[in-house]
């Protein structure tokens, strides 16, 4: 796993994080709403879940590979 966080470049993983994990951008962005939903208890329908983790997978490969940097430089 340690790996395949390398291998993936930091301008990739924002990039991503910046597009996929903030699109569409107007009128807020979907993860915002799907986080907002998530939140309120709103979040039941399936393809609210998959939206929202459809959106949230970049930030969670941004957050991954910051830990694991953050993890190989004090070891």
């Amino acid at each position: 796993m340690r790996n395949a966080l390398r291998n993936i470049s930091w301008p990739i993983a924002l990039l991503l994080a910046a597009t996929l994990g903030l699109a569409p951008f107007f009128p807020e962005p979907h993860i915002w709403e799907k986080l907002k939903m998530l939140m309120a208890g709103e979040l039941r329908a399936t393809v609210d879940v998959f939206d929202m983790l459809m959106h949230g997978l970049p930030w969670l490969l941004v957050f991954a590979k910051l830990a694991e940097t953050a993890t190989s430089r004090t070891n």
